[in-house]
């Protein structure tokens, strides 16, 4: 028998007596290794690679795992050695003795068994049951790699695969019927071509499961297999609320207020875009009382083309001809609807034009190819900061498109000659350069001031949107319409003032608003019901931002299976 060291004993040696140290050694042992208290431990061994711990189960018998049968009568005994958690950063390595008993029942089949020490082993492990379920926790955290290279600095050496292993082999939470709040939306698995679905429990904010795709049967499956789910908060897509209706038909849809916003501020940017022409060619407005003068982000901002002769619409390049950016989008607006008329479906002329999808799709939605035109024409460009430095050197006398290229690119343009040349060609037509328009916000900065809280922007930047809602009277009514939306959004007003507001977008043919309005109608239901009572998909949201996370620990390397697991059991 190895003596225990005076190491792990709380007093030196010499203040105990033998029998009385060895007691209170085993205790402060029990303390510090509660799931040893099933052990008698024989001696302990402290080196500088592994603690070692010597020691034998306690009890008299063992019941037999196949009858229950308890028996004494020992068969022989063989020593077991299983890995155990650290110890002061050292990896701790039990060596039991095991014993082996006869099987006292007459029929049983089993003829010895070997002896389970209770809370710390289990059938051909070689770790112990609490290792096993701290390692199976570090795996849930931070997966392969990065968990078994954070068990390692622990004391605890694990290969990377046995950690999935670990996470794979947990049992799933029991779920045997739908929260009454269900939350549902998509995430991207491989982004833009294979998305999962993420079902939500919206009062505990935990995820429940997840479906390998956003189908409508998948989803309607799933609902018949888990009843009960009364409200189903979701986002606008179609599939959603096709399966809601066929899984579950007796519960209420909520469209989620974050998607309703996400799409009207999709719409508003649209919306701005289209209409930021008329800030580049209005009248200048006189600044506010209260402007301060312009900055340095000032400085940098785009400045719109002065008010010239015709030819300085941006249809026309240097030369008077068309562009080659009008004319192409012409020729595809008319090719699109042509083959349109002839029956054939988008996938079909995506393969005959050979172009995106998506841009066909957009060609095919504007029947108007004018408006197409606005957008491609009034877009942002590289050469915006650099306008007022054009305008001031053209009145200067240098007239020359080299040197004036060559000027603004050594202040860092990193355009052509072309574009300097198709923007001063007007002023050659005139005695002096126009003195450029007031710099023109960005889009999205546009977009930012009409859908933030009045009472959340600065002076200046309200003085700068009253200036722009004052010279462009379809964004000064874009305004409102945002505004009033917003309103009826966070007073949850929706059942009283939607249709007034739809009415009112409606009416308004410039508004930009009135696809978003035609989809609020083919879902009218649930949008009422998302501005109205308080559920809330923040939830979901909240769990596919988690999802992204465990995405990339994984890197991408990992099966469907796996991932669940991780969501669905992930600590956090």
């Amino acid at each position: 028998m190895r003596v225990i060291r005076p190491a792990i004993v709380p007093r030196p040696a010499d203040h105990l007596q033998d029998q009385g140290g060895q007691e209170r050694g085993g205790d402060l042992l029990a303390r510090l290794f509660p799931h040893l208290r099933c052990l008698q431990v024989d001696g302990i061994e402290a080196t500088a690679e592994a603690v070692m711990i010597w020691a034998r189960c306690r009890a008299a018998g063992a019941a037999c795992p196949s009858c229950g049968m308890w028996s004494s009568r020992v068969h022989s005994r063989y020593e077991r050695r299983l890995a155990d958690g650290a110890a002061g950063g050292r990896p701790v390595l039990i060596c039991l003795t095991v014993r082996r008993f006869f099987c006292a029942g007459p029929d049983c089949e089993v003829v010895t068994f070997a002896e389970q020490a209770e809370g710390l082993t289990g059938r051909y492990l070689r770790r112990s049951l609490p290792l096993l379920g701290l390692l199976a926790q570090v795996a849930l955290a931070l997966a392969g790699r990065a968990g078994a290279r954070l068990a390692g600095l622990l004391g605890m050496p694990v290969h990377r695969t046995t950690l999935l292993r670990l996470i794979t082999a947990l049992p799933d939470p029991a779920c045997s019927a739908a929260p009454p709040i269900l939350g549902v939306g998509d995430f991207a698995l491989r982004k833009g071509q294979v998305y999962g679905t993420v079902l939500v429990d919206v009062t505990s904010g935990e995820a429940i499961g997840l479906l390998p795709d956003r189908e409508a049967a998948t989803f309607a499956a799933w609902l018949k297999a888990h009843p009960g789910a009364a409200v189903i908060c979701r986002d606008r897509a179609g599939n959603y609320a096709e399966g809601a209706k066929r899984g579950a038909p007796d519960a209420i849809q909520v469209a989620a207020r974050w998607h309703l916003w996400h799409n009207l501020a999709g719409y508003a940017e649209k919306a701005v875009a289209a209409h930021r022409a008329c800030l580049t060619a209005a009248t200048p407005v006189p600044a506010e009382d209260g402007d301060p003068p312009p900055g340095p982000q000032q400085a940098d901002a785009p400045a719109g083309p002065p008010a010239g002769p015709p030819d300085a619409d941006g249809l026309l390049d240097a030369c008077g001809r068309e562009r080659r950016l009008v004319a192409r989008t012409r020729e595809r607006h008319a090719a699109i609807h042509e083959l349109l008329n002839a029956g054939q479906s988008l996938s079909a002329i995506t393969r005959t034009l050979g172009l995106d999808r998506k841009t066909v799709q957009r060609f095919a939605r504007q029947p108007d190819v004018e408006k197409l035109l606005v957008k491609a024409t009034s877009r942002q460009t590289i050469l915006d900061p650099f306008k007022p430095c054009l305008n001031q050197r053209w009145n200067d006398g240098i007239t020359g498109t080299a040197a004036l290229h060559a000027e603004i690119a050594a202040r860092g343009f990193t355009g052509s000659m072309q574009a300097v040349r198709r923007y001063v060609h007007p002023f050659r037509q005139m005695a002096a350069a126009p003195p450029p328009v007031p710099a023109v916000p960005k889009t999205r900065q546009i977009t930012r001031w009409l859908l933030s809280d009045p009472d959340h922007l600065d002076p200046h930047e309200k003085a700068k949107l009253n200036g722009i809602r004052a010279r462009c009277p379809h964004l000064d009514d874009l305004a409102g319409h945002v505004t009033a939306f917003a309103k009826m959004m966070t007073r949850r007003t929706g059942e009283t003032d939607l249709e007034g507001w739809l009415a009112r977008v409606e009416a308004d043919e410039q508004s930009g608003l009135r696809s978003f309005a035609a989809g609020i109608r083919n879902d009218l239901q649930a949008v009422t019901n998302g501005l109205t009572p308080p559920y809330s998909s923040a939830a979901c949201e909240g769990n596919v931002t988690r999802i992204k996370l465990i995405k990339r620990q994984m890197y991408g390397r990992a099966s469907f299976g796996l991932l669940r697991k991780r969501v669905i059991l992930h600590p956090g």
